[in-house]
């Protein structure tokens, strides 16, 4: 399959002196404080110093936005089969077997053991209530505080980690690049507001920094997943996999000029229809599974529905539903509903198609290694082997649980192995900069980046689109890339202008559709292109 190679404007993004920048010795680096990263940082030995990096608050992460749940086999009348065949068949070919029996097989562990941590699952009759979200064919989906399953788990596993001796949590912090020297990650260059630029060396390094969906103009991402992590593994020179593969969101609340919410898709697992403007249920029409059909074929009949109407958006009806049921199911859905002068219970609920979920990302083994050696990766910045062309619902937390264990372990065995030596490797920047810069309007370069995507690399997409994008976004980053910023808005739209170049480089050579992978021009798989398209740098 597919090898290519796309050449970073810079390998740093920044100069840098190490003799004038403060350094800073760890055994094991966390980026990221999501369930990866706070998953991982739990299964470290404590005899470790940790330091956990987010450029944010702590609990600001796509974890703690997840409303629907973790999916597990908990039910007696399901089966671990069940639960990988409906991995693989949502995969659509790129699902590694091995790693979904393994993840699958591990689920009802990693749910027992947040409960032990004190997440509080909802429940019925003193047992673990469940649901059923699309592409699965039983109940497994394990929910929390109704539609806010993240939030609930974060916090239990948030309060656990700062309780933890010889972990540091780094809030605020701005990683702008990995450090590497003889082939290998040595950690990380960091920044803050406080503190400016520090080096912080580490023998072992976790990237656990989430996805890419601030890439589109509509995404249910919050503003932090601008694509950071895949963009600085990449300048170090890790592996990246399946890049085209980025899940959009049916059901996205749509409101002109409001940001967009994400509305789960346990809503459709309940019972709620589509209709368009006319009141017609039209998903029968695209799929016998009807609103329960795997997230790709669901955005895809919404866009094409739309386009038949020539209406902006298609509704959710729960009209038909017990208003009691939603109430209790789906409160903070409600909540944010009536801030908009709807009824969830009463009301047609206007939605669209958002980037969701970046399926691609750094190649991991089983283990959460990475090619890079001494860099492991979990969650959404890696490519697994789980999700394949097509995650399935509630499979992300899951994910997020089992690679943050293992990269933990292995990352804590391997930083045990290595004595202390508190000496910098030389390592140096090397790269050249604008002396004089004009100024830049980032804000409206994003806005002009998200669009882009979203038209010419959304849901659907063909040669001449790619191409128009690739041209652009390499005319954006000629001028950008020449550029040292000092602020992380800077640094974040060089990393973006990077992943969606690689973005758009995977999905030109993927001449087929499968997935979330559409192409006009290549409507139908191809059996012989069942492989992966990896990326790396030259």
């Amino acid at each position: 399959m597919p090898l290519l190679h796309h050449s970073p404007p810079q390998r740093y993004l920044i100069r840098f002196d190490p003799k004038r920048i403060p350094h800073m010795f760890v055994d094991v680096l966390i980026i990221g404080t999501g369930i990866a990263g706070v998953r991982a940082a739990l299964e470290v030995d404590p005899k470790l110093r940790v330091v956990m990096v987010t450029k944010d608050q702590v609990s600001m992460s796509n974890s703690s936005w997840a409303q629907g749940g973790i999916a597990g086999v908990l039910d007696p009348s399901d089966e671990f089969s069940n639960h990988a065949e409906d991995t693989i068949t949502a995969g659509a070919g790129l699902c590694d077997e091995k790693v979904v029996k393994a993840v699958v097989e591990s689920a009802p562990k990693c749910i027992r053991e947040l409960a032990a941590y004190g997440a509080n699952f909802d429940k019925i009759d003193g047992h673990i209530a469940l649901t059923t979200e699309g592409g699965h064919s039983h109940p497994r989906v394990a929910h929390a505080l109704g539609d806010a399953t993240g939030k609930e788990v974060m916090r239990a596993l948030i309060d656990s980690i700062r309780g933890a001796s010889g972990t540091e949590i780094w809030e605020k912090t701005f990683t702008i690049d990995l450090l590497t020297y003889a082939g290998e990650c040595r950690g990380a260059l960091m920044w803050n507001s406080y503190h400016g630029k520090t080096f912080v060396w580490a023998k072992q390094t976790i990237l656990a920094t989430g996805g890419a969906g601030r890439l589109y103009r509509e995404t249910t991402n919050p503003d932090i997943a601008t694509a950071d992590g895949h963009a600085l593994a990449y300048r170090a020179g890790a592996e990246l996999r399946d890049m085209e593969m980025m899940q959009f969101h049916p059901t996205v609340l749509y409101i002109a000029g409001s940001s967009r919410h994400l509305i789960t898709e346990a809503v459709r697992g309940e019972g709620g229809h589509l209709v368009d403007v006319t009141g017609y249920r039209f998903m029968g029409d695209y799929d016998d599974r009807l609103e329960l059909a795997p997230r790709d074929i669901v955005s895809r009949a919404i866009t094409d529905q739309m386009e038949k109407t020539r209406h902006p958006c298609v509704y959710l009806d729960l009209t038909h539903l017990d208003p009691n049921m939603i109430a209790n199911r789906f409160p903070n859905i409600s909540e944010m509903c009536r801030e908009f002068g709807l009824d969830l219970a009463k009301d047609r609920i206007p939605v669209r198609p958002g980037a969701h979920y970046m399926v691609g990302g750094l190649t991991v083994d089983l283990n959460g290694k990475t090619t890079l050696p001494r860099l492991w990766a979990a969650g959404e910045v890696t490519s697994s082997g789980l999700h394949g062309a097509n995650r399935l619902a509630s499979n992300s937390l899951l994910e997020g649980l089992f690679f943050g264990i293992n990269a933990g372990l292995g990352a804590s065995e391997a930083a045990l192995q290595i004595p202390d030596n508190f000496e910098a490797p030389p390592v140096l920047s090397g790269s050249t900069f604008l002396e004089n810069q004009d100024s830049l309007n980032l804000t409206d370069l994003l806005n002009s980046l998200g669009a882009i995507m979203w038209r010419n690399v959304g849901i659907r997409r063909d040669e001449a689109g790619l191409a128009a994008a690739a041209t652009q976004v390499d005319f954006w980053e000629r001028y950008v890339s020449l550029r040292e910023f000092q602020s992380v808005e800077g640094w974040e739209l060089q990393n973006m202008l990077l992943v969606a170049r690689l973005i758009i480089e995977s999905a030109r050579a993927r001449k087929e559709s499968r997935g979330v992978h559409y192409r006009s021009d290549y409507p139908n798989s191809d059996d012989n292109f069942q492989g992966h398209v990896s990326i790396v740098s030259q």
